[in-house]
């Protein structure tokens, strides 16, 4: 009878083990991911891309340093390329940032052109043939007297247009 009761001992505790296991699996942690993938593939004869992508699509933060009270210039490069000639550019509106009473005029230069409402040739026609990576440069023209607290918003428009021979 001894041994009866060792081997029911022994068929419980198997039982028991099986069933924590199987319940340990039951409450097992599980993370999952889940993102998207996308790619733009530009045509050969003309573009004018960020090289990084996310450029376009988040808002981009100048910082502003309290010591020498100035913001600090957004860089960002770009390949541009345009196979049947130059590359011309021009702002859509005067880019500034408002706080809703006070403005910081912006200075937008592309490829070291600074740019205004009229077309100004930033890639001569024989970069943009081969192609080039160039710099966009927004910075911000400091007030006379000083800059003035509170959040700024504001939004750049540039419009690049292929030049043809």
């Amino acid at each position: 009878m001894n041994r009866l009761t060792s081997q029911r001992q022994l068929s419980w505790l198997l039982v028991f083990c099986v069933l924590a296991l199987s319940s340990a699996q039951a409450f097992a942690i599980r993370e999952e991911a889940e993102f998207f993938v996308s790619v733009t593939v530009p045509t050969s004869e003309f573009f004018v891309l960020p090289v990084n992508p996310g450029f376009l699509e988040r808002e981009q933060v100048m910082s502003y340093n309290p010591v020498t009270e100035r913001l600090s210039p957004l860089r960002e490069l770009f390949d541009v390329k345009n196979v049947l000639g130059g590359i011309n550019a021009r702002l859509g509106f005067e880019p500034v940032l408002s706080n809703g009473r006070d403005l910081i005029v912006l200075q937008v230069t592309f490829n070291g052109q600074r740019l205004d409402l009229t077309d100004t040739l930033v890639v001569p026609e024989a970069e943009a043939k081969a192609g080039k990576r160039v710099q966009l440069m927004i910075a911000a023209t400091p007030p006379e007297d000083g800059y003035v607290g509170g959040a700024y918003y504001g939004s750049v428009q540039i419009i690049f247009d292929a030049l043809r021979p």
